[in-house]
């Protein structure tokens, strides 16, 4: 009985078992950290699975907001719009980054089969 159980349990445990992802296992990636001053600026981010560092290309980002929280200006926010973008992963956005210095880009979407909303922030630097 006990030599049953045991190759039960073994045959358990070698069988196929499903792997659930993790909001935890996705990332926002800055295409570009250093972003053109301007009312016509445009960021590129990539969302990311960890686990096998590929791009995710059907992630749906529904939240999105920059501000100057790394200058001491939270409160200084500006209007994020989506843009058109070329390359499969790569979301662009097009802002109006009117002061140089650091801006924070938070982000939150949802990758197809993933309950859990993904979110994160960059840091990006507007330059002249």
């Amino acid at each position: 009985m006990a030599l049953a159980l045991a190759v039960s349990g073994a045959a358990t445990l070698s069988g196929p078992r499903a792997v659930f992802a993790a909001a935890a296992d996705y990332e926002f990636q800055a295409v570009k950290t250093d972003v053109k001053k301007g009312p016509e600026a445009i960021v590129s981010v990539r969302v990311v699975d960890k686990r096998t560092g590929a791009a995710v290309p059907d992630a749906m980002i529904f939240t999105t907001r920059m501000d100057m929280a790394p200058e001491g200006m939270e409160t200084m926010t500006t209007p994020v719009d989506l843009a058109p973008s070329s390359e499969p992963g790569v979301y662009a956005f097009k802002t109006n980054l009117v002061m140089e210095g650091g801006w924070r880009f938070k982000l939150a979407a949802k990758v197809q089969g993933e309950p859990e909303t993904v979110q994160g922030e960059l840091i990006l630097k507007a330059v002249p």
